[in-house]
């Protein structure tokens, strides 16, 4: 008998219908002999509507009430969820975040800190499947505090682990990892099966198919993932420690990802000195910016230096306005901002060997004319910041370059 997680995405809970195929994909999970838990997010649309309703309430709205808001979308699909399971003769009950997932840190972008396994531990050795509403947690205040976007696969991985389970399958609209996003590149091959450090570094520079706390949580538990169709019965992509067999084989780079969700912040005029690019990054972080992508160049013989960054976009005006009032502090000549720049990676393990392959990667977008605005890397990523209207092209370029290409 195993114990296994299965967390459904808001596409595949997006209306009665879709949740009868989820009551079906984890009966049959359920009649294997299998322990289930299903973590479930909001009906596709639902926290971008409550989120709107959340703005025309009141502009700058207290983060506590806004998470108990937008934490109601999770609790509407996993109390139907659990009723149609139990109305096809099984044993279901729903649990709320509040009862499991201990919280701390901001509202909206919590983090998770333990899983009250106790409660779940009961209800499976009862034969009951246990139904969770992902994205949320209780704070140490007692309040409901939600995770951020894409919470819903971090809750199931820390539940999952909380509970000691043997795998922890994520349902979403596609049917697996592939070398890129298909809608840029039709000629994305699906990968069977990605390292943990591969899709860590995938998730964080665009893919969109794992949130990256999600992937982070599931390495330092050593749990195995599966990424599935929630509408088609394909075998999908193994996310694993190691890569075995014929996988090996594979490409050295595993993926290349977009990005279109950042925008580049510039201080001019900066003092060269010690401690200037803290002050800079320092009040960001206490605000809860992340910042990527530094970049600090000193003027020769001037004493002054410039500082550049980027930020997710949707925090490009939080983030000019808290270094607006750090002005005085930090002494800048002049704040600049550009929203229109994207940034493309190659990850993969061969990197780590292989100093070539980001010698490939800028040749390869220097003969199609794309200009690096900023480079950064790490052992097993080589990210660029370019135009966003050169992104779409970097993507295909890059991906023939690497023999990444289906056949």
């Amino acid at each position: 008998m195993a114990r296994i997680v299965m967390k459904f995405g808001g596409t595949s809970m997006a209306g009665i219908e879709r949740i009868r195929n989820v009551a079906e994909r984890v009966r049959r999970e359920a009649e294997d002999g299998d322990e289930v838990l299903v973590v479930v997010s909001a009906m596709a649309g639902e926290t971008d509507r409550l989120v709107q309703l959340c703005r025309e309430a009141a502009a700058l709205h207290d983060p506590s009430e806004y998470d108990v808001v937008v934490a109601s979308g999770e609790q509407v699909t996993a109390g139907l969820l659990a009723m149609t399971l139990q109305n096809m003769g099984l044993e279901a009950r729903s649990f709320m975040g509040w009862q499991l997932v201990r919280a701390s840190g901001v509202h909206g972008n919590a983090r998770v800190d333990a899983v009250e396994s106790g409660l779940l531990d009961d209800a499976l050795k009862s034969g009951t499947i246990a139904v969770i509403p992902g994205f949320q947690g209780i704070s140490d205040e007692g309040r409901l505090a939600t995770l951020g976007r894409g919470g819903s696969d971090t809750s199931a991985v820390a539940i999952a682990a909380g509970v000691n389970a043997d795998r922890c399958d994520i349902y979403t609209d596609v049917d697996g990892v592939y070398t890129t996003d298909p809608r840029i590149v039709p000629r994305a091959r699906k990968l069977d099966a990605i390292t943990f450090e591969e899709m860590l570094e995938l998730a964080g520079v665009g893919a969109k198919v794992l949130q990256t706390r999600s992937v982070g949580l599931a390495m330092r538990a050593d749990l195995p993932l599966r990424v599935l169709s929630a509408f088609e019965d394909k075998p999908g992509t193994r996310v694993v420690a190691e890569l075995s067999g014929a996988d090996m084989e594979r490409n050295q780079i595993a993926g290349i990802a977009a990005d279109k969700n950042e925008a580049r912040v510039t201080l001019t005029g900066i003092a060269d000195a010690p401690g200037m690019v803290a002050k800079v990054i320092s009040p960001l972080a206490e605000a809860g910016i992340l910042v990527d992508m530094i970049v600090h160049a000193a003027t020769p013989n001037t004493g002054s230096s410039d500082l550049t960054f980027t930020v997710p976009r949707a925090s490009l005006a939080q983030a000019m306005a808290v270094i607006e009032q750090h002005r005085h502090e930090i002494g800048y000549s002049e704040l600049i901002c550009d929203d229109s720049v994207a940034k493309v990676s190659i990850v993969g393990v061969g990197i780590r060997s292989n100093p070539s392959l980001a010698a490939t990667m800028f040749e390869t977008l220097a003969e199609r004319q794309i200009n690096l605005l900023a480079v950064s890397s790490s052992e097993i990523k080589v990210s660029a910041l370019i135009a966003e209207p050169d992104l779409d092209l970097a993507v295909r370029v890059l991906h023939t370059a690497f023999g990444l290409d289906s056949e």
